[in-house]
């Protein structure tokens, strides 16, 4: 496997072969930090456990340097959070029965350079090892720099792919911006209501976020229980975990759309519809 960084590292959980582990992937994530594919992709993680069929796995662009830190964590410098945090993503990786999980190891500097090719180059290099049939990322609307950043990296590697070797769904995920704000026919929506405990055990091995003041797991869960419960207004639940995504696939299907005017065009869509509401009802 061909990437840039000398300090990245790939972990094969189950201690496969790194070409047999990366072929047998069938979902594949692409996020920025650590604890970022617990958060936004455990439909894939989910779809993938136990199975012998179906396997995940993660990629982790950054180096986790800056994330904030507390209590015991508070005096760790920069260096030492790396280490935990790489740790850390390798026991979720283990808990999760990952088929692999890369840790690129870039600082968020690099990552947010449109003008530096080598996370979009490594990007190729692992969706073409791995020819994933889905791929999870983070959504365009996320409000986090490095998050909005490894979605464009990710959008433009696939766009340099053959057609054969690209993904047959692309979705942006939520992790620093709820989608419930999006229309209910452009929601994807993942019911991950099963396993409530994997979930749990997955995000409570980041405790150098949790015990560092960011309560990633409660907020997770409420999060996706949110959106269970107000996902329809005139019918009961049915689902008690729910997770939303935004169909990015048409940018890989069609290289020709803007990605500028693609999410703009979702946020359009919302301000017509309470517009268009408030028109009605004054």
């Amino acid at each position: 496997m061909r990437v840039h960084n000398k300090t990245s590292e790939w972990f094969v959980p189950d201690g496969t072969e790194l070409g047999e582990a990366l072929e047998r992937t069938t979902h594949l994530a692409i996020a920025a930090h650590q604890d970022d594919i617990e958060i936004m992709a455990y439909d894939g993680i989910l779809k993938c456990f136990g199975s012998s069929d179906k396997w995940f796995t993660g990629v982790v662009v950054t180096n986790g340097a800056g994330s904030p830190r507390n209590d015991l964590y508070a005096a760790y410098s920069d260096e030492q959070m790396q280490i935990i945090r790489r740790a850390e993503q390798k026991k979720a990786a283990y808990v999760g029965e990952y088929a692999a999980m890369a840790l690129l190891d870039y600082p968020s500097g690099s990552v947010k350079d449109p003008n530096n090719p080598d996370v979009v180059e490594d990007i190729i290099e692992i969706i073409k090892s791995t020819k994933p049939q889905i791929v999870y990322t983070h959504n365009l609307a996320d409000k986090h720099e490095t998050h909005v950043s490894v979605a464009l990296r990710t959008i433009n590697a696939i766009r340099k792919l053959p057609v054969s070797y690209r993904p047959k769904s692309l979705y942006g995920c939520e992790v620093w911006r709820n989608l419930d704000w999006l229309q209910d026919n452009q929601k994807i929506q993942f019911d991950v209501s099963s396993h409530s405990n994997l979930s749990a055990a997955l995000l409570g091995v980041f405790d150098s976020q949790i015990c560092g003041g960011k309560r990633y797991d409660k907020a997770t869960e409420g999060r996706r229980l949110a959106n269970a419960t107000y996902a329809e207004s005139h019918g009961t639940d049915s689902s008690q975990s729910l997770m939303y995504a935004m169909d990015l696939t048409p940018l890989i299907t069609d290289d020709s759309l803007n990605i500028s005017d693609y999410i703009i065009g979702y946020i359009n869509e919302f301000s017509v519809d309470v517009r268009n509401m408030l028109k009605k009802l004054t």
